[in-house]
């Protein structure tokens, strides 16, 4: 229900932004802001994208709950959407969601509503690490040599040498 609501009131919310902004400042201005809105969208979703990237890198590596900051990149993913889509309302939902403090408060109301059963991570997740039977653990050891192809010198093609003189 609130899908369908949402696909019927934001395109007339935008057609009416447009009436009222395109009355105010004329037709080239309104189009000059949709155009300066997407590519400066695309610049900050960009640059936000790397570091909610990165943050999310960080977490995986330190075993931290990657929650947070997949749900940052969720929410810097549909800003990038809705700063590509044209219209005045859904450029400012895409750059209020570029804003961390945003980002973070939806996160929060968001966790509010879902209830995690069980989450799990590392070592006991899911993944059981078999022992070596002979009793070394993981570790393999062995030896091992180089070997070279021998390579037999090449001769020149007849196809490619120069006229002979007799």
């Amino acid at each position: 229900m609130y899908l369908f609501l949402a696909f019927l009131l934001v395109p007339i919310i935008e057609i009416a932004l447009f009436i009222q902004v395109g009355g105010l400042i004329g037709l080239w201005p309104t189009l000059a802001i949709v155009v300066l809105t997407a590519v400066l969208g695309t610049v900050l979703v960009r640059t936000q994208g790397r570091m909610a990237l990165g943050n999310l890198q960080s977490s995986f590596a330190e075993l931290d709950d990657p929650t947070e900051p997949l749900a940052h990149g969720a929410m810097i993913l549909l800003s990038g959407a809705l700063l590509l889509t044209p219209g005045f309302f859904t450029d400012a939902v895409g750059f209020a969601l570029l804003v961390p403090g945003v980002r973070v408060a939806v996160f929060r109301y968001l966790r509010s509503k879902v209830t995690v059963a069980h989450f799990q991570m590392g070592p006991g997740a899911g993944f059981q690490s078999r022992e070596n039977p002979f009793g070394q653990g993981d570790i393999i050891d062995g030896e091992f040599s180089e070997v070279r192809p021998k390579k037999e010198p090449s001769k020149p093609s007849k196809w490619v040498e120069g006229p002979h003189q007799h």
